[in-house]
């Protein structure tokens, strides 16, 4: 889960981080009272949760509390590189600033570890730092034992070449940074710009976090942090039924057991759509080893509420819960489909293989359900799928 800009700023605050002051609001007019609050003056801030905000006039300087309520009304229901802004921060404005860094924990996933990426170059994408200037970026790995102590921060600091005279503020930054990272359960911490001051202070001006979804059941405060209003309708209402689903841009509906599976049946249609118009698979979701009825009926109530949806493309390997079970639910979720006013009128296409395949294939047989048909390989599945979708569009 990404979070916003003041999301960030107030995980760092709570961890010692030094950061600004600042509130967020989704009406132009309570800027007027947050810089009054604020000395009179303040800085208006886009939250979306994308780059560049600066560069596409997200980020405004207000020098009175009326001008505040301008810049806000102006950025509010502003486009952000396909991003609405619906709050806005308004924040202290910073002393002077003399000079920009860069720094970030994050999970190196290709070397199976942590990584700290600090530059002195900060106030500008660090990708961009490392393609024109390499060497102003230090990467130094981190011990998933050992974490960051002031001895490692300082390592960190010296490869990075931070001036001497910011050197011990900086580690101390990085301390309270990483106990962000291992405490809020995140997959990257970054403060861009982190500021030296006129008077001589580093302060935050910046964060991005993204935190751990599996973590999630450790942080029961998260929920708070999800942005609703910017979910897509299916996958929160699949979420709400403890369903794994994620919304892609296509017309064929996906359902399988096992993410691996998934994965495999989303290429799979994707190659057969090649064919038939262009068609993609719809959705990825996996409902796990239990196909009961009610999971089942679940799937499949998600799948059919997606309007771009033309077939679903139901495929399911038999292990510890056997096809003939898997079968089962289908019948009965169609049914309770039924009984619920939910109309069923898109084509299943079926694949059942492992465990008693056979006795699946006879129970969907004997249901004679007339959107269901049933192919008996993965491949020739999908094709039919696709074809269904495409004759659909």
């Amino acid at each position: 889960m990404d979070l916003f800009e003041y999301q960030a700023r107030d995980l760092f605050a709570k961890h010692g981080v030094p950061v600004l002051a600042g509130e967020v609001i989704d009406t132009p007019e309570a800027a007027r009272e947050i810089t009054e609050r604020l000395g009179g003056k303040s800085v208006v801030k886009a939250q979306v949760k994308v780059g560049g905000r600066g560069k596409a006039g997200g980020v405004k300087l207000a020098a009175t509390p009326d001008e505040a309520v301008a810049r806000a009304t102006d950025i509010l229901g502003m486009d952000i590189k396909g991003h609405t802004v619906h709050k806005v921060m308004i924040a202290e404005t910073a002393p002077e600033i003399v000079e920009e860094y860069y720094v970030s924990f994050l999970l190196d996933r290709a070397n199976r570890t942590f990584l700290s990426i600090a530059s002195v170059e900060g106030g500008m994408e660090i990708e961009e730092v490392a393609a024109t200037r390499p060497e102003a970026v230090a990467k130094i790995a981190i011990d998933a034992i050992d974490g960051v102590d002031k001895a490692k921060a300082q390592e960190i600091v010296a490869a990075a070449k931070f001036p001497a005279e910011v050197a011990d503020k900086v580690a101390d930054v990085l301390v309270k940074l990483w106990e962000v990272f291992v405490e809020e359960d995140a997959l990257l911490v970054e403060v861009n710009p982190l500021a030296k001051v006129a008077s001589g202070d580093v302060i935050a001006l910046d964060g991005k976090v993204s935190l751990d979804d599996n973590a999630e059941f450790r942080h029961p405060e998260f929920e708070a942090l999800h942005d609703k209003a910017a979910a897509n309708p299916l996958e929160a209402a699949a979420k709400a039924k403890g369903l794994n689903y994620v919304k892609l841009d296509g017309e064929v509906g996906i359902i399988g057991n096992g993410a691996g599976l998934v994965m495999s049946t989303l290429d799979v249609v994707a190659y057969a759509g090649e064919k038939h118009n262009g068609v993609k698979p719809a959705n990825f979701l996996d409902i796990g080893g239990g196909a009961s009825a009610e999971v089942m009926a679940n799937g499949l109530e998600i799948i059919l509420g997606d309007p771009d949806v033309k077939s679903v493309f139901v495929n399911v390997f038999g292990g510890i819960t056997a096809c003939d079970a898997v079968a089962n639910g289908i019948v009965q979720a169609l049914d309770l489909l039924k009984s619920k006013g939910e109309e069923v009128n898109k084509p299943l296409v079926v694949r059942l293989d492992g465990n008693n395949a056979e006795l699946g294939r006879k129970i969907l047989t004997d249901a004679n359900h007339p959107l269901v048909q049933q192919v008996d390989t993965m491949d020739g599945a999908a094709d039919k799928a696709a074809e269904l979708a495409a004759a659909a569009k």
